[in-house]
C-alpha cells in the first residue's frame, strides 16, 4: 500500500514552502548554540523542519510527498543556512534522500515509507562497503565516516561495491534499517559541529538485492523506481542533484555573514575613531559579496532548470554540461569561504568574539568546503583536462 492511499496530503504552494523556511530562521539561530554543545541538530529544530513539511519537497506524491521543482528544495536549503549552517547542512543531505529513495525498487520504498511516510534517511556515500553476493542479496560489511544527521534517521544509504577491490566497478547505494548498523560517536570538529556526522559500522548485515541502487543507473537516469515514480523530477542525474545538496548551504551561510557584517559595521567606530561605514574597502566588499551571492543563486537555478526541463522532456543532460555544472557547484563553498574570510578581517578584532556570529560561520564554511564533492581544484582540473582531450577521471558526474 502506498502513501497516497493511506494519507490525504494537501500540497502547499512553492511560495508557501519558501515562507515556512524563512519563518524557521529565528529558531535555527536561537538553537545554534545548543546544536554546537550537543554536536547534533537539536530535536526541536528537526521537529520544526519535519512539521513544516520541508523533507517532503522532493518526496513522491504517492508516498505523501509534494514532488516539487528541485529549486524549491534548494531555496529552502539556502534560507535555512541563514539561520544555522549545521541545521541547513543536515537538511540538505537528508532532504535530498526522499528523491533518491524514489529511484529504488518500489519494494524498498514500501519498507521505508509503508508505515510512516515521514521516515527519514541518512547517508554516507563513501565507497567503503564490501558486498558479498548471496542468494537474494548481499552480506554487507564496512565502516564509514561523515553520516550527517544520522541520529535523527531510521534508515541509511551506504556506499559500497560488490566484491570491493576486485575492480569490477559494481558500485551501489545500499539501504539498511537502523537495527542493521551502529552509530559511533566521533564528530568533534572545527565547524558544522551541530551536524552530528558520526561514523557508521556494519557487520555482516544482509541487504536484499532490491534494497540496492546501482550508481550507474543514477548517472544514466534509468533506475528501478522510474517504473512507478514517472515524473521527470526523478530522471535527473543523481550525482548532479546530490552535489548541490552539500554546496548550497554555503550560500545561505555567506548571506548570514554579510547581514551580520552590515548590521555590525554600519555602527562600528574603530579605535582610531574611523567609521567602518565610510571605509571604501568595506563598502566595496559588501557590494562584491552581495553580487557574488546573486550570481551563485542565478547559476544554481539556471543549472537545475536546464536538467529538470531536459528530464521532463524525456531527454538526457549531456556530459559536457555535467562537467560544467559539477565544477560550478564545487566552487560555491570555495568562493563563500574566501568572501567570508575577507568580511571577517574587515570586522576587526571584535569579530573574534563568540557574541558575534562571524567566527562560527567562518568555521562552518571552511568545514563544508572540505567535503569531497566541494574540492573545486581537482574537479576543475578534471574538467579542464577533458576540454584538452584527456580522459575523464571523475565518476561523480
Amino acid at each position: 500500500m502506498d502513501g497516497s492511499s493511506e494519507l490525504n496530503i494537501t500540497v502547499p504552494t512553492e511560495d508557501e514552502m519558501r515562507a515556512r523556511a524563512r519563518a524557521l530562521v529565528p529558531l535555527l539561530r536561537e538553537k545554534s548554540d545548543e546544536g554546537e554543545r550537543l554536536r547534533r541538530v537539536p530535536d526541536a529544530v528537526m521537529a520544526a523542519m519535519k512539521d513544516a513539511g520541508l523533507f517532503r519537497i522532493l518526496q513522491p506524491k504517492r508516498w505523501g510527498g509534494y514532488e516539487m521543482h528541485p529549486n524549491v528544495y534548494y531555496d529552502v536549503l539556502m534560507t535555512l543556512g541563514e539561520g544555522d549552517m549545521s541545521a541547513a547542512w543536515c537538511y540538505g543531505v537528508i532532504g535530498c534522500h526522499p528523491w533518491q529513495m524514489a529511484l529504488f525498487d518500489d519494494r524498498a520504498q514500501a519498507e521505508v515509507w509503508g508505515e510512516d511516510t515521514s521516515t527519514l534517511i541518512s547517508s554516507t556515500y563513501m565507497i567503503q562497503g564490501d558486498a558479498r553476493p548471496v542468494e537474494g542479496g548481499y552480506i554487507f560489511n564496512g565502516r564509514w565516516r561523515f553520516s550527517s544527521g544520522c541520529e535523527h534517521c531510521g534508515w541509511i544509504f551506504l556506499g559500497g561495491e560488490v566484491g570491493r577491490g576486485s575492480g569490477n566497478m559494481d558500485m551501489r547505494t545500499f539501504l539498511l534499517p537502523r537495527k542493521d548498523y551502529e552509530i559511533v560517536d566521533t564528530w568533534d570538529t572545527l565547524g558544522l559541529r551541530g551536524t552530528g556526522s558520526h561514523d557508521i559500522v556494519v557487520k555482516d548485515a544482509f541487504v536484499p538485492e532490491y534494497r540496492t541502487h546501482l550508481f550507474m543507473d543514477g548517472v544514466m537516469c534509468n533506475s528501478p523506481g522510474n517504473a512507478v515514480n514517472t515524473h521527470g523530477l526523478y530522471r535527473m542525474p543523481f550525482p548532479q542533484v546530490f552535489i548541490r545538496a552539500v554546496s548550497t548551504s554555503s550560500i545561505g551561510g555567506l548571506q548570514a555573514m554579510l547581514d551580520a557584517f552590515v548590521n555590525y559595521a554600519a555602527k562600528r567606530t574603530t579605535v582610531t575613531g574611523a567609521r567602518t561605514a565610510e571605509d571604501g574597502t568595506a563598502q566595496l566588499l559588501c557590494a562584491e559579496t552581495a553580487s557574488a551571492i546573486d550570481e551563485m543563486k542565478l547559476v544554481l537555478h539556471r543549472n537545475i532548470n536546464v536538467m529538470y526541463d531536459i528530464a521532463c522532456a524525456g531527454g538526457f543532460t549531456e556530459m559536457s554540461d555535467r562537467f560544467k555544472f559539477r565544477y560550478q557547484s564545487a566552487e560555491v563553498p570555495e568562493r563563500c569561504a574566501n568572501l567570508a574570510q575577507r568580511l571577517f578581517k574587515a570586522g576587526g578584532g571584535a569579530a573574534v568574539f563568540n557574541k558575534l556570529p562571524f567566527a562560527r560561520i567562518m568555521a562552518d564554511l571552511h568545514t563544508g568546503r572540505a567535503h569531497a564533492a566541494n574540492q573545486a581544484d581537482s574537479i576543475g582540473r578534471n574538467w579542464g583536462g577533458v576540454m584538452l582531450g584527456l580522459e575523464n577521471t571523475d565518476y561523480w558526474i
